[in-house]
């Protein structure tokens, strides 16, 4: 019997592109002749899915922001869900992005396609009402951090704990020489990276005082080698841009191409923003500044939302505050410069919290890919393809 099959997925930013594609990489090798089509990114389309709209199409970020791009997002969705009513694909898969993919869910699962979301709403952190839109949206829900489980079993949501993508991608001990190599560092060298973000949102909020940030560490340790990954022309020519205007030419930088986890693994220290990339730096075992900032009216709504006091990925998962948090008015460049140098300052700090964050690596790390593929086969009635 044939697995001729067809799957839609829809991601709307990096992150779900890469978790979308360690889906794919297991399902694959499952369902050799399924059709894997929708909206996604570089790296769902490696393994074969075609994208019938383009990811960065999708991509906005705050609450405010998104207002002026809902007619076109509406229309998309709609679009979209119109073509699966008629093509009835054998399940949809939202990967994260779920103010778009949960109300598609919605509408796709009362039709009667199975749906399966990938991964968790944070509900934990902050608009734990949407659990109900969950409940009516979601056949099933893989989580990637273990105590999210709980949350949507006792919800009455079929859930699968899959582990992290990341913790299987990055090594468990950095190779700090060879990504010095790769990017023609002194082995020698202290290195901070800076990560303002991949989208313009985030740069056009972050990139200026990171950039500040910069320049007042270069000031005080000349011999500090600065560099930061950046992906995309236009994110690469905005800050360019910006490094011209702030008069770095006296401090060593480096925009690199090459990769954040190159980026990260050769780095002392990281200045990032906050997202996905915080546990990335977590899990290459790297101390870490964090700084969010969004519009005024954006950051108004969000801070009353929220239901505990972090918003970085490890401090989350540690509970605690294992690194420094700078947040809208408090992410100036002479904080992120302060709390940065204290870091580089203080030796056993950063072995104690590259040993927090080993363990934290070990409770991630699962064969994600197949778990995943796994919940999806067992979704769609082929569960024993699995075995």
């Amino acid at each position: 019997m044939k697995n001729d099959v067809s799957l839609a997925l829809v991601a709307g930013e990096a992150s779900g592109d890469m978790l979308a594609a360690r889906l794919l990489a297991g399902l694959r090798p499952l369902l050799p002749d399924a059709r894997f089509h929708g909206i996604g990114g570089p790296r769902m389309i490696e393994q074969g899915f075609v994208s019938d709209v383009q990811m960065d199409t999708l991509t906005v970020r705050g609450l405010f922001e998104v207002i002026p791009r809902y007619p076109e997002l509406k229309r998309i969705q709609n679009g979209l869900r119109d073509r699966l009513l008629r093509e009835r694909p054998a399940a949809f898969i939202g990967a994260d992005y779920p103010g778009f993919n949960l109300g598609l869910e919605e509408q796709l699962r009362a039709a009667g396609i199975p749906t399966v979301h990938f991964i968790g709403p944070q509900i934990w952190a902050w608009r734990g009402g949407r659990i109900k839109k969950i409940q009516r949206a979601v056949s099933h829900m893989l989580v990637i951090f273990p105590f999210e489980e709980a949350i949507y079993r006792d919800a009455g949501v079929p859930v699968t704990y899959i582990g992290h993508p990341l913790a299987e991608t990055i090594p468990l001990v950095p190779d700090v020489a060879a990504a010095r190599r790769a990017l023609g560092l002194n082995p020698d060298a202290r290195v901070v990276t800076v990560m303002p973000g991949s989208r313009m949102g985030e740069l056009k909020y972050l990139a200026e005082p990171f950039i500040r940030a910069v320049k007042l560490l270069g000031a005080r340790d000349p011999g500090l080698t600065f560099v930061v990954p950046m992906v995309g022309e236009r994110q690469r020519a905005y800050f360019d841009e910006l490094v011209v205007k702030a008069g770095l030419q006296d401090v060593e930088l480096q925009v690199t191409a090459a990769g954040s986890h190159t980026a990260i693994a050769a780095a002392d220290a990281v200045l990032v923003a906050s997202g996905t990339a915080t546990l990335e730096v977590a899990l290459f075992k790297k101390p870490m500044v964090i700084a969010y900032k969004v519009m005024a009216a954006s950051y108004a709504i969000m801070r009353h939302m929220g239901y505990q006091p972090w918003i970085g990925l490890p401090n989350i998962l540690a509970r605690e505050f294992l690194v420094p948090e700078l947040i809208q008015h408090a992410a100036t460049p002479e904080a992120m410069a302060d709390a940065v140098w204290a870091q580089l300052q203080n030796a056993a700090g950063r072995e104690r919290l590259a040993g927090r964050f080993l363990e934290m690596h070990h409770s991630l790390l699962r064969d994600s890919a197949r778990a995943s593929a796994e919940a999806v086969l067992g979704v769609i009635g082929r569960g024993h393809k699995a075995a």
